[in-house]
């Protein structure tokens, strides 16, 4: 599922972002590929955001189920990770508005954008407490990843990174955490 998940929002953002004439992915953010009034911007909500976003949450579901005997922790960030799964897809169900950012429509799109990494930056530290005696290779890098999502959003937020690279960086890193968490699961059949 994860892979899946990440080839279909990695793929979206690369294809409808070369499609897209005057589209860079160090100017622009993702969201502009869905925007309102933008070409084929349904087609990119539902590869880039919608699809993968509900494929991340669903695995995300099945991993609190798989460390619920390894205790609050690890459950409650299995499920922050799915609430941010489902603001990645959240975002695909609410385009911006690029003619007015202060539009209803823009604000709940960046609304999920928040909720995105703010759900997902508690997630991965709670997850990695969680079973940082079963997996501590998991631990490692949902902690490294988790920090680091915050550490570019912190700077793109501060100016000191431009934020579309930030953000790309911050999508790698969130992908790449579930994958990791979805390895060894999808070997014995449960991701």
């Amino acid at each position: 599922m994860a892979l899946l998940a990440a080839v279909c929002c990695l793929g979206a953002l690369l294809g409808f972002g070369a499609a897209l004439d005057g589209y860079s992915h160090w100017r622009h953010p993702p969201g502009l590929l869905g925007a309102q009034g933008i070409e084929r911007a349904a087609a990119f909500n539902l590869f880039g955001f919608v699809a993968p976003g509900l494929l991340l949450a669903a695995l995300a579901w099945r991993l609190r189920e798989r460390y619920d005997a390894l205790g609050a922790a690890a459950r409650i960030g299995a499920w922050l990770c799915a609430l941010s799964a489902l603001a990645w897809a959240g975002q695909g169900l609410l385009p911006l508005d690029p003619s007015d950012l202060d539009a209803r429509a823009s604000r709940l799109h960046a609304a999920m954008w928040m909720l995105w990494w703010l759900a997902f930056v508690p997630g991965a530290a709670l997850l990695g407490l969680g079973v940082r005696q079963a997996r501590p290779a998991l631990t490692a890098l949902v902690w490294s990843g988790g920090g680091a999502v915050l550490a570019l959003m912190a700077a793109s937020e501060l100016r000191l990174l431009a934020a579309p690279p930030a953000q790309r960086l911050a999508l790698l890193l969130w992908l790449g955490c579930y994958l990791g968490a979805a390895w060894p699961a999808a070997r014995r059949g449960l991701a």
